[in-house]
C-alpha cells in the first residue's frame, strides 16, 4: 500500500523513530488500514483541504508492542488506526485553530488538547469510530506530578 488518502502516505501513517530504533515491528492489519482510512477521510483530509497547508502528522498507528514501549494508554485508538496526533509545525497555522476546527465542524470520537498552554496545545490528539457511534468527547490532557491527567475541555 503506497497511500492512505491523498495526503497520507502509508510510510507517514506507520513511521515511529522509536519503533525503528528498538526494532519494533509497526504493520497494520487490513481492519486497522480500513480505520486509518476512515479517519483520514473524515478528519485529515477535510483538514487538509480547509486550511491548504501540510499538517504533520506525529503519531497514527501504533503496535500493541510499539504502544506498550512508549508508555501509551492500554486502550489506545492508536492500536486500532482510529486515532492520529497533529500539529501544525509545518503551515503557519496553530494547534488551536487546528483543534477549534475540528471541534466545531468534523465527527469525531474523540478531542484532545495535549499539554501546550492555554493558548496553544502542543499538538491535538483526535480519533475516529468507522463503526458505532462517535462519542464527540473534547478533553484537556495535562501533566501533574509526572503522570499524564485529562480533564474536560472547556
Amino acid at each position: 500500500m503506497k497511500s492512505i488518502s491523498e495526503h497520507i502516505s502509508y510510510y507517514e501513517a506507520t513511521f515511529s523513530l522509536t519503533a525503528i530504533r528498538k526494532g519494533i515491528a509497526n504493520v497494520p492489519n487490513a481492519t486497522h488500514l480500513a480505520n486509518m482510512q476512515a479517519l483520514a477521510i473524515h478528519i485529515f483530509e477535510p483538514l487538509r483541504h480547509y486550511f491548504g497547508v501540510p499538517i504533520k502528522i506525529n503519531s497514527m498507528f501504533r503496535s500493541l508492542t510499539l504502544n506498550r514501549s512508549i508508555g501509551g494508554a492500554s486502550h489506545s485508538q492508536h492500536c486500532k488506526g482510529q486515532a492520529m496526533d497533529i500539529d501544525d509545525t509545518l503551515g503557519g497555522i496553530t494547534n488551536a485553530v487546528i483543534f477549534q476546527y475540528i471541534k466545531d465542524n468534523l465527527p469525531f470520537d474523540q478531542l484532545i488538547w495535549e499539554f501546550g498552554a492555554r493558548q496553544n496545545p502542543s499538538w491535538v490528539h483526535v480519533s475516529y469510530k468507522s463503526n458505532g457511534k462517535n462519542r464527540g468527547q473534547i478533553l484537556r490532557a495535562y501533566s501533574k506530578n509526572g503522570k499524564t491527567h485529562y480533564e474536560k475541555f472547556s
